[in-house]
């Protein structure tokens, strides 16, 4: 944020427009999808909430997903012709518009793989790019993707915690935040940790073979 006579203004992201929290924001959710599916899902639906919902045509969110899902960054140009884009990758997509959820946030974005039975993600648009990941998987979790983030779904089992945060220690990687999800009891969980540096391959292979966890998927600093 810089001053000038007074006056205070945002710097946001190098960026394709019209808005940083209705474009340059959504682009950087659907890069998250991305990595989450594992690389560009061929069928998808995509809901709006409360303000994207008025507005997601208008200030180009529809296209902003779409190029998110294409791994596009936030400046990259292709993002004005998304949707020849996306009709090339042979993406099938729908919108659904949903005005009126009061326990959203006025700037929410959830994307559903539908040729997955579980995949999804929910995200906001805080302003200026800035992104909160609030649901993985239909796990709650709070994330901003700007830091080198480990994602583990897993059974719910004792030092399941304990255990991976010491395999993180033993890659040298500094836990800034950690969150954890669960159904219930007993059922899967969802293991959050946002580090200060990235795993190693190795570690992240090692972590997928062990038998109570269900899946693992590190995702780097998502501008990167």
């Amino acid at each position: 944020m810089a001053e000038k006579s007074g006056v205070f203004d945002m710097i946001g992201p190098i960026m394709i427009g019209p808005s940083s929290s209705h474009t340059a924001g959504v682009v950087r959710i659907g890069r998250v999808a991305y990595r989450l599916f594992r690389g560009t899902p061929k069928s998808v639906e995509i809901t709006f909430y409360n303000s994207f919902a008025r507005t997601y045509e208008g200030h180009g969110s529809d296209r902003a997903i779409l190029s998110g899902l294409l791994d596009f960054k936030t400046d990259d140009i292709r993002i004005k012709t998304a949707f020849d884009e996306a009709k090339s990758a042979g993406i099938s997509y729908s919108y659904r518009p949903v005005g009126n959820a009061s326990t959203r946030h006025p700037n929410t974005v959830k994307v559903k793989d539908l040729e997955s039975e579980h995949k999804s993600i929910v995200g906001e648009s805080l302003g200026g790019g800035v992104i909160r990941i609030k649901e993985i998987n239909g796990f709650d979790c709070n994330f901003s993707a700007n830091a080198h983030t480990l994602m583990v779904e897993a059974h719910d089992v004792p030092g399941s915690i304990a255990f991976i945060s010491n395999v993180l220690s033993q890659d040298n990687c500094n836990i800034g935040t950690m969150t954890v999800s669960r159904k219930g009891k007993n059922e899967r969980a969802c293991l959050v940790f946002e580090m200060d540096s990235g795993i190693k391959k190795i570690t992240l292979e090692y972590l997928k073979q062990l038998n109570w966890v269900v899946d693992a998927i590190y995702i780097p600093d998502i501008d990167q």
